[in-house]
């Protein structure tokens, strides 16, 4: 047999071993990596949705488009949260196109009537020491309780009601816009949101 042809044989039988070899691999490591993910999930949904739901909100969802959620328009995942059938709160993110290093995901959750239940950062790249403080203190904890009509949307230094970082004004002034449109957003369209069933847009 012809060295070349002895060595296409090889290279053709490695590759079909190797190529064997990932699918196994990913077949095995599908499943971990989507329960790994949807336990991230959920894990943000009981930071930001109220105490007492006893359905599954990660599998009671609706999905929708609009560029008040994300410019890019996106489809965004709207989880709901439940009480004996009743809604409780939707969670879903929102994303600031504007913060300092680019954008922000804010996964924030609403009850009926339009009031904020939580927010919590979910995604950035803001600068460490300065914007991330958004992160890794309470600051989050000061969007409880507001609505529309009980709040002025905006940081302290354009005469709204939330406290903004020093020397990190652009982070929370990106964070409270976009929460402001997603709020509005969810008391615009809160009936479809909050409907039963599973559908998207």
């Amino acid at each position: 047999m012809p060295e070349f042809v002895r060595m296409g044989l090889i290279l053709m039988i490695v590759g079909a071993v190797a190529t064997t070899i990932l699918a196994a691999t990913e077949q095995i490591t599908r499943e971990p990596i989507a329960e790994a993910k949807r336990q991230e999930i959920l894990k943000a949904l009981r930071q930001v949705l109220p105490l007492g739901f006893d359905n599954d909100p990660d599998q009671d969802t609706l999905v929708l488009i609009d560029p008040s959620l994300n410019r890019k328009e996106k489809p965004v995942t709207f989880y709901r949260a439940r009480k004996g059938g009743s809604p409780l709160a939707s969670a879903y993110v929102v994303t600031a196109p504007d913060g300092y290093s680019g954008n922000i995901d804010i996964m924030m959750a609403v009850a009926p009537g339009g009031i904020v239940t939580g927010v919590q950062i979910v995604g950035h790249a803001e600068t460490p020491g300065l914007g991330d403080k958004a992160v890794i203190t309470d600051w989050p904890e000061s969007f409880k309780g507001k609505t529309l009509d009980n709040t002025k949307w905006g940081v302290k230094k354009d005469n709204g009601d939330f406290d903004q970082f020093a020397g990190a004004t652009i982070t929370p002034r990106a964070i409270v816009g976009a929460v402001h449109r997603g709020l509005k957003y969810f008391v615009e369209n809160q009936d479809k949101i909050l409907a039963s069933g599973s559908n998207a847009q």
